[in-house]
């Protein structure tokens, strides 16, 4: 199976997860990039029993309300049953790196509000140490090379992700080098440093679910 084919029938398996493990009527969260748009195309088969989603992102909200999905604001949400979002890199407590798309601060709020949060990936993001994708670390512009030397003390080397910026007006900063062995207290310790807004260390809020694309089928992993 292709890279795509794999993330069809992970997204696909998501809808169905969402469908037998969700009230009619409820609000779904929704994540960023190829693999949730892969699960927006097979929510919207099932749109007509939810009430609509709250988005991650500007792009989620957009290609959402092109199936006709209402997006509803989170401040107007007080209860999200289900998050469904992709992952950068995962490992087996299902700790991820997430914001290769720039999304992060928004998903991690949306996931922070969730009751149960779904990762779909592919197998080739499932890994024994986490690192080897960059770490993303969104960054108020100002302070910019500050938190620059502040990671570059951690061990890994930051670069600006050129010609970037996210939906909240910040820029991003890419580790690069890093061996996350200590996810919950690297994402601690890097969000302590001011300037930061969040970083893409999904670890003191990980996954309760993992839907893994193989080869071989869909792999549930809890």
């Amino acid at each position: 199976m292709t890279q795509d084919e794999l993330k069809q029938a992970v997204a696909q398996a998501a809808a169905d997860y969402v469908a037998n493990n969700t009230p009619a009527g409820s609000i779904i969260g929704v994540g960023t990039g190829s693999t949730a748009n892969f699960f927006i195309d097979a929510l919207a088969a099932i749109k007509d029993r939810y009430k609509g989603a709250v988005a991650s992102s500007e792009a989620t909200r957009k290609r959402l309300e092109g199936h006709g999905i209402a997006v509803f604001d989170l401040n107007d949400i007080a209860d999200i049953p289900v998050y469904v979002d992709g992952a950068d890199e995962i490992d087996a407590g299902l700790n991820m790196i997430k914001g290769g798309g720039g999304a992060l601060t928004r998903e991690k709020i949306v996931a922070a509000v969730a009751r149960t949060f779904v990762c779909i990936c592919d197998a080739s993001k499932l890994v024994d140490v986490m690192g080897s994708f960059p770490l993303p670390v969104e960054v108020i512009p100002m302070a910019r090379a500050h938190v620059a030397r502040e990671l570059a003390k951690l061990g890994g080397t930051p670069v600006l992700r050129e010609g970037f910026v996210t939906d909240n007006g910040n820029v991003i900063l890419d580790v690069e080098g890093l061996s996350i062995t200590d996810p919950k207290g690297l994402e601690a310790r890097i969000n302590q440093i001011t300037g930061v807004v969040t970083n893409g260390l999904f670890a003191v809020r990980p996954a309760n679910v993992l839907l893994l694309g193989t080869a071989e089928g869909v792999r549930t992993i809890t």
